[in-house]
């Protein structure tokens, strides 16, 4: 028997004092990503609060219902960033002072941003965990009162103003709506006013599938503490669901599943294209929810609105976004091909792929008898990557798909290289156009003498592709390489003499 009283809860949420601090936020079509998806997709942008997420919500609701005894003893929170952000702005708006217990591994912008508006911080522990135990702790010391981020009910309700919001602003009832679930706060909050105004609406949580809080509790038949929790998507990354908030999930929830950080990424690139926003990973995964269960065929037909929770993201981060978001697209390939390590096999390589655009390209020569290839390509969906090994096979070359391998994603693609053998040899960078076509005409123009003993690609949005390559240089003859290297017309600079070469990739 469930112990909250779900009209009661309604009650709450629309009686919610938020709106001296948080904004009414839009809700907005997406139009190419609607016509993309084939789709109505519409985009509840909880990003644009003056904190950058809908945490400022059921932060603004809780303080301002305090009495003045207890604003007096101050108020104590745990958070990864947005609720400490949201607490902090509602305490500094009612003069109450802050102390935020914050992890470690929180990013700096958002320690930054708490700090600004006046609560202290105090950095403890690897994980929301280890900071929320830090925090109750010290409420229990002080005296001071303890604003949890999800799991009480004058922070729901103050969350479940987002769905009050999109109930009023979309032009017709949605089909679906797509929440961004951590502890479970915002999807509690929505689908408890959803289940009462909107009956028909289906609610879904999404989680990253390193950080499935929700499911393991479903699964377990209560809230459980995950053994680990991937932390990329930071601000959903929470070892244990709320008990609270699964009893209103159980009620309220039509399903839940998880995405990958790759496919997160894909959504950050989604929403950047619908908005010019960049939004921090979890801010993302509601997004890639409807994505995956579009194409999986999932979703309910009619118009789907998904959360778009926050956009307190470090720059450092942003390349690394960039970097993982084609493959969660299915528009980058990452694969391992055996050549023959013998004169024309390179060429012979690059022709059997086409006028496909390469993103990346690594070998360095090993083996007298064969060679292997790290390549990245550009692929226009899943199905396509098939296409590509099926392809390759025609022309007697073996593919292994690494795609999905986090080893190679992570690591090996930076790492290619080694130490050549004791063969002269001479290094050079190049500037290639960034065209099709161009590494098989620098190929061709070079003749039979000269073997390639190292190869060094990677696009990075320029207009021209920065190339790293060794050649083996029978008798010396320095004059002839650059003599045929010159008729390639691509700019070259000769690198046999720099000293990263000599660490690191000499023979």
């Amino acid at each position: 028997m469930s112990n909250v009283n779900l009209d009661d809860l309604c009650a709450r949420i629309d009686a919610a004092q938020v709106y001296g601090l948080a904004r009414r936020t839009p809700t907005q079509f997406a139009p190419k990503l609607s016509a993309a998806l084939g789709q109505n997709i519409w985009l509840k942008r909880e990003d644009m609060q003056d904190v950058f997420s809908f945490k400022i919500r059921g932060a603004a609701n809780r303080i301002s219902g305090l009495n003045e005894a207890e604003r007096a003893r101050g108020v104590v929170a745990a958070s990864a960033g947005n609720h400490a952000q949201g607490v902090a702005a509602a305490a500094q708006h009612y003069k109450i002072q802050a102390l935020i217990f914050m992890p470690i591994t929180t990013p700096p912008i958002k320690v930054a941003a708490v700090e600004a508006m006046g609560a202290k911080t105090k950095l403890i522990g690897d994980n929301y965990d280890d900071a929320c135990m830090a925090a109750i702790a010290h409420a229990e010391e002080t005296g001071a009162i303890f604003v949890h981020p999800f799991d009480e009910r004058e922070v729901i309700a103050g969350q479940g103003t987002v769905g009050k919001e999109i109930l009023e602003q979309m032009p017709r009832t949605p089909a679906a709506i797509y929440v961004c679930t951590g502890g479970g706060g915002l999807v509690s909050g929505i689908g408890a006013w959803v289940s009462r105004h909107a009956p028909n609406t289906k609610i879904f949580a999404v989680e990253p599938e390193g950080a499935q809080t929700l499911g393991a509790a479903l699964k377990a038949g209560g809230p459980v503490a995950l053994n680990t929790v991937d932390g990329f998507a930071d601000g959903v990354a929470v070892r244990t669901f709320g008990a609270l908030t699964y009893d209103i999930c159980t009620q309220v929830v039509d399903g839940q599943f998880g995405v990958t950080n790759d496919e997160i990424c894909a959504a950050v690139r989604d929403i950047f294209e619908a908005t010019r926003t960049v939004v921090e990973p979890a801010g993302a995964v509601a997004l890639a929810g409807v994505i995956k269960h579009i194409q999986n065929g999932d979703a309910p037909e009619g118009d789907l609105v998904v959360t778009i929770s926050g956009a307190n993201v470090n720059f450092d981060r942003i390349g690394h976004m960039v970097d993982r978001a084609e493959f969660g697209a299915g528009e980058e390939m990452l694969f391992a091909a055996s050549i023959p390590e013998q004169a024309g096999a390179f060429l012979n390589f690059v022709r059997a792929l086409g006028q496909r655009a390469v993103t990346e390209f690594n070998y360095r020569f090993a083996d007298t008898s064969e060679a292997h290839v790290l390549v990245g390509l550009k692929t226009r969906d899943l199905e396509d990557r098939s296409q590509v090994i099926s392809h390759m096979a025609v022309h007697d070359i073996n593919v292994t798909d690494l795609s999905h391998d986090r080893l190679a994603k992570r690591h090996l693609r930076h790492m290619v290289g080694g130490r050549g053998d004791n063969r002269a040899e001479a290094i050079y960078r190049f500037e290639f156009p960034e065209r099709p076509g161009a590494l098989t005409q620098f190929l061709e123009t070079l003749d039979a003498r000269w073997n390639i003993s190292l190869f060094h690609y990677s696009n990075h949005g320029a207009a021209e592709g920065h190339v790293l390559c060794g050649f083996h240089v029978p008798n010396g003859d320095i004059e002839a390489l650059e003599a045929q290297l010159a008729g390639t017309g691509y700019p070259m600079s000769r690198e046999t003499d720099n000293p990263a070469y000599g660490f690191f990739l000499r023979g």
